[in-house]
């Protein structure tokens, strides 16, 4: 029997008049489909070039492209594809390759674009794509959408149009060649062949042209020593996968000594294979990145690494040049330089001294070791800059001879030490023009501001290293109006076409046996590598002038870069503000690390507060000619030389910076003659600094089950029942294996996958780039300093860095073991809570470690976290209610609560609170509300994508397909993430590995992340 009943949907529905109800019967969609704001052009649309980065200008929404991409909700106006761009599937990510040089830093790129818009960075790993993304890199997708770009040209700082600027720029050249004045290039390092060829094309028609190349953290001295022995202006690009034996006189060469990315090489021959790894001596000042993963650790002023680069000299090639290598060192840096002698083809040297005798001794040993990881083949074209042409440069600007300056990549008036001198001769050149992704320092000087497309919006090419090749494509249309520094040289010089045309015809004089497309795909080509011819060189006299050099009077500074600001182009990175330091666990700031003594002798101090938060003292910086640098944060670091001190550059910007980021103090006005090390005097200043600091303990205090170390000689000789020993528990009055016991029955997860994560600590070098990865894919919110200073950092990801109280982790072992009594505990705990002075370091990467018997899981009380088969640990955020009860019952201490709505908030002005800012936001992953728990998901919505791709092509999954942010972003193969239940699969043979053991195991929980014992070449 039919039903007579009517259903109504609204009250609006009973009135029989209502204009609503009749205008929805008849029309769907009421609001008319604004077609002609983006259709209404013939013209315009006819002559378009659309392409498939910009498909949404035309068939997405109707409000401006940034806007829109940003996915704002809810969406008033859009319109359905009509057509659909075939490369473009809705939901489905597009990969670019890219190469990327920014002055500073290099890579070899995928990037990640979904429906237009790119999210991600991750590494290409095609063959001959050799260099990985830092954190910066992985980073700098955020500054594509910073909100304090330049948007369009400005002339004497007002907005203006690119026709306006190339008119003015066209004028002032013809007028400084009728007036005889010369017109500088001044650029930072390119790298670019097509770039170079451009501006050599330039200087040839104007003959009154010069192009100065500036670094803003100098390697000068190392191209000079190079230039003089090989002829060519360059740097050797190492392999330390080669060598057993290493020894650094002051390189931090996993950081970003000569543009890093030695870490890869340097990993490879750090996990012991067949019972060998290699052996790593580390002199220097500051503690380093590579100073934490070094064998043996000197610390020693860079006077006395001088002396010590001598002497090893002089056992090297039997030189008998006199040194005053003080006794203390003697011992150990002659262990070092025999050894290196007995290493042969297997031993490197490498030296950060910025003195050109210093590094012309380095090529010497290298060349008499005949070292393999030393190769003049394929070397590195990162770094080019003269500090004499750049202080030459400085003096014709003030003398009134340079008519017309066209700066590009540079920002001199920030990065330049007597930035003062730079800015007078500025003000006598007619016309000077900075090229600038900001309005930063340099350009609200100059008379002209003009706008540059960030390198995802622009074209270009790059020769990393000789013989190699990479193009820079867009995988954006330019969100602003922004025009290359090419286009416009190309315009000077009378050419017509793009520069993408440029570099196209340029490119098939370099890619000979391949092809435009395929190197376009591939994102890089190897050409023939040609080898450097080496000439000689006086080594004997720069050894005995090294030898000469005289100690600082008072105490050494050595500036340095952090892995998160490098030189401080990105300083309103938020990511980058936010990412914690390696060493010092500190973000949000620079500061000056002090030795123990020093610290004691300055009366400086750090200290844990009431609330949990790290205060330190100030202090005050003063050069030997008299610069002051006032009111800096002090940290007392361990391992630091005592004597020196140091302080990081990159900080300390006030220009197109939200006020969030005017973070720290500029070290760049002591960075006098392009020399990291500078004489100085300490004072303590009044006053008590406040540290957004993630760790607070320094130490393991001997709990050696947490990170577990043996030496190599113990590996190769022992039962790993001894040197991976398992915890024990009673049962029945007998002990067993901690994890032959469980609380809960165990569920059948041998069908379908089942994920684990693998971390090796000793290729672990603690980079980061894992952490900033993470945020990238995750939607990780950034809280600001306040917040992390409250322990309220959202990290799913963290690093944590230990150092020995005494002179190694295994001490510290023995002497928790030999304690007796009450009073010797308490006592012992207390000391060795207490980081030693020149302390052993290790780092532990540690995420949610998704247990398979999970204790979060146990107390939920509203189910909202739970497991797979798969073995992850899964959140459903809406049932969250915020109870925290999960956090408190983990032992691993990975859970991140939601104090605040951290997205389009203005109380947290970061990339979450503007339009341009969410459009790197993953739609893959949701963006927490406050008051709900999240932590690491082991990037659920990467496996599960890569199960239905594999799905949709009728396929098995091979192994390697499976990742997850952290372990993509990995360039050292710390991180491997794979299915368990594959048994050819690496993690697989990894989970079996003797070296392999969970955290905290004898807790019971059966975790699905694994680690691997350390194992250190004493």
């Amino acid at each position: 029997m039919s039903s007579n009943k009517k259903y109504w949907k609204s009250v609006e529905e009973l009135d029989k008049n209502s204009s609503i109800v009749e205008a929805l019967k008849n029309n769907e969609f009421v609001e008319e489909i604004p077609t002609d704001e983006f259709l209404g052009n013939n013209d315009a649309l006819s002559s378009s070039s659309t392409s498939r980065r910009d498909f949404l200008k035309y068939v997405g929404f109707s409000t401006a492209a940034a806007t829109l991409a940003a996915c704002e909700g809810p969406v008033n106006k859009s319109i359905p594809y009509v057509l659909q761009p075939e490369q473009i599937i809705p939901g489905v990510a597009d990969y670019y390759a890219t190469s990327v040089f920014d002055g500073f830093d290099f890579a070899n790129l995928l990037i990640k674009t979904r429906e237009g818009r790119p999210i991600k960075i991750d590494n290409n790993t095609i063959a001959g794509a050799k260099f990985s993304a830092n954190a910066r890199i992985h980073a700098s997708i955020l500054s594509l959408y910073d909100s304090m770009r330049l948007k369009e040209p400005k002339i004497e700082g007002k907005n203006s149009t690119w026709s306006a600027v190339d008119a003015k720029i066209k004028s002032s050249i013809a007028d400084a060649a009728a007036k005889g004045g010369q017109v500088v290039l001044l650029t930072n390092t390119l790298a670019s062949p097509s770039t170079e060829k451009l501006i050599a094309e330039f200087i040839g028609k104007n003959p009154n042209a010069k192009h100065v190349v500036y670094d803003a953290v100098s390697e000068s001295e190392a191209l000079d020593a190079f230039e003089t022995v090989y002829g060519e202006r360059a740097l050797v690009d190492y392999d330390f996968s080669k060598a057993s034996l290493i020894v650094s006189v002051g390189a931090d060469f996993l950081r970003d000594w000569q543009g890093g990315g030695f870490d890869s090489g340097y990993a490879k021959g750090r996990i012991p294979k067949a019972g060998k790894m290699s052996r790593h001596f580390q002199l220097e000042a500051n503690m380093t990145l590579s100073g934490a993963a070094a064998d043996k650790r000197l610390p020693m002023s860079t006077a006395n690494q001088k002396q010590a680069l001598v002497h090893i000299y002089n056992i090297v090639t039997g030189s008998s040049v006199a040194v005053s290598l003080e006794d203390k060192f003697k011992a150990e840096v002659t262990k070092a330089a025999q050894q290196l002698k007995a290493a042969g083809s297997k031993g490197v040297l490498v030296s950060g001294i910025q003195d050109k005798n210093a590094q012309l001794l380095v090529l010497a040993i290298n060349q008499v070791l005949a070292s393999e990881a030393f190769s003049t083949s394929g070397v590195r074209q990162i770094r080019k800059g003269s500090n004499a042409k750049v202080a030459q440069l400085i003096n014709d600007m003030k003398a009134g001879s340079v008519h017309t300056l066209m700066m590009s990549g540079v920002n001199p008036v920030y990065t330049l030490a007597d930035s003062a001198s730079f800015v007078e001769g500025l003000k006598k050149v007619k016309t000077s023009v900075a090229f600038s992704l900001k309005e930063d320092e340099t350009a609200l000087v100059s008379t002209i501001a003009a706008a540059v497309p960030h390198y995802l919006e622009s074209w270009n090419d790059v020769s990393i290293t000789k013989g190699t090749y990479g193009i820079t494509q867009p995988a954006i249309r330019p969100l602003f109006t922004t025009k290359q520094f090419q286009d416009v040289l190309l315009s000077l010089n009378g050419l017509t076409g793009t520069f993408y045309d440029y570099i196209k015809a340029n490119a098939s004089t370099i890619i000979a046996g391949s092809s435009w497309n395929k190197v376009l795909h591939d994102g890089v080509y190897v050409g023939v590598i040609p080898a450097v011819s080496a000439g000689s060189a006086d080594y004997s006299a720069a050894a005995n002038a090294l030898a000469k050099s005289k100690a600082s009077q008072g105490l050494e500074l050595v500036l340095y870069t952090k892995t998160g600001m490098g030189d401080g182009q990105q300083a309103n990175n938020p990511w980058l503000q936010e990412f914690p330091d390696p060493i010092t666990r500190v973000s949000w700031d620079n500061y000056v690390t002090v030795s123990n003594a020093d610290a004691k002798k300055y009366e400086l101090s750090n200290e844990i507060v009431a609330n949990g938060g790290l205060n330190g003292s100030y202090a005050t910086i003063t050069t030997a000619d008299g610069v002051k640098l006032e009111n800096v944060p002090v940290i007392v670091q361990p391992g630091q030389a005592v004597g020196t001190i140091g302080l990081a550059l990159g900080y300390g910007r006030k220009a197109a910076l939200k006020e969030e980021m005017m973070v720290g103090l500029n070290a760049y006005s002591l960075y006098k003659g392009f020399n990291n090390v500078q004489s100085v005097t300490l004072a303590k200043a009044g006053g008590e600094h406040e540290f957004a600091c993630v760790q607070g303990q320094k130490t393991l205090m001997g709990r050696g089950d947490i990170i577990k170390e043996t030496s190599l000689e113990i590996f190769n000789t022992k039962d790993a029942k001894e040197w991976n020993e398992q915890p024990m528990v009673s049962l029945d009055h007998k002990l067993v294996e901690a994890t032959k016991v469980d609380l809960w029955d165990s569920f059948d997860r041998s069908t379908g996958h089942h994920f684990n994560l693998s971390i090796d600590l000793n290729a672990c070098t603690g980079c980061g780039a894992c952490v900033i990865a993470c945020h990238a894919e995750n939607n990780v919110p950034v809280v600001g300093k306040s917040e992390v200073r409250r322990s309220r950092d959202m990290h799913w990801l963290r690093i944590d860095r230990y150092y020995s109280s005494e002179s190694t982790f295994e001490g510290d072992n023995e002497r928790k073991e030999n304690i007796a009594g009450l009073s010797s505990s308490l006592s012992t705990f207390n000391e060795m809570e207490k980081a030693g002075d020149n302390p052993q370091v290790s780092f532990q990467p540690v995420m949610c470690q998704h247990c398979n018997h999970a204790p979060c899981e146990t107390v939920c009380p509203v189910a909202a976290t739970s497991h797979s088969r798969q073995g992850q640990n899964h959140m459903a955020y809406n049932r969250c209610v915020g109870t925290r009860y999960c956090a408190n019952n983990c032992p691993y201490k990975v859970r991140r609560f939601n104090w605040f709505l951290y997205n389009k908030n203005s109380e947290f002005d970061y990339h979450m609170n503007d339009d341009l800012g969410r459009m790197v936001l993953n739609p893959d992953v949701n963006v927490r509300s406050r008051g709900v728990m999240e932590k690491c998901s082991m990037c659920i919505q990467m496996t599960q994508a890569t199960i239905l791709k594999a799905k949709r092509e009728g396929r098995a999954i091979v192994d390697g397909e499976f990742q997850t942010a952290c372990s993509n972003a990995c360039s050292t193969g710390a991180m491997i993430f794979g299915d368990v239940n594959d048994k050819e699969a690496e993690v697989t043979k990894l989970a079996a590995d003797e070296r392999m053991y969970h955290l905290l195991e004898h807790v019971g929980t059966k975790p699905n992340v694994i680690y691997h014992v350390k194992v250190r070449n004493t």
